[in-house]
């Protein structure tokens, strides 16, 4: 606490905020430090635009696995369910050189069933995953 000594009469008190500023200081710092190392999430594959030099994927080579409204789970249109897809894929993928892998939501399902199919195509050796989308799919 500081006192101002004047014209006034008697001593009048004020609050030394020089400390509570250095708190302020201190804290902002920390947080400043803490947040970038706190940020994390899903690597995830951006959809590029094919070079018109490429020759076409076939499409017997692509693996797609459609994830669909009350646990429809199918890869390249044959059905699986959640505890044989991490099985066929891995059998898929084990004569490949090639580990990748896309991943489509129909849209009434939510992202954490999207997420769990990522989780059992990286689990079952697929060093790629990427999201298809609407718009992916009819550039196609």
């Amino acid at each position: 606490m500081a006192m101002q000594v004047g014209q006034q009469k008697g001593a009048m008190a004020e609050m030394n905020v020089v400390p509570l500023i250095d708190i302020l200081l201190v804290l902002l710092i920390i947080f400043m430090v803490i947040t970038p190392l706190m940020s994390g999430g899903l690597p995830a594959l951006i959809p590029q635009q094919a070079d018109r030099e490429q020759p076409p994927v076939q499409p017997d080579t692509v693996i797609v696995v459609q994830v669909g409204a009350g646990g429809l789970l199918r890869i390249n249109q044959e059905e699986v369910t959640w505890d044989s897809l991490e099985s066929r894929l891995h059998e898929i993928f084990k004569q490949r050189a090639e580990k990748v892998a896309y991943v489509r939501g129909d849209a009434p399902v939510e992202f954490a069933q999207v997420a769990r199919a990522i989780s059992l195509m990286r689990s079952a050796g697929v060093n790629q995953v990427g999201l298809l989308t609407g718009e992916v799919e009819s550039a196609r």
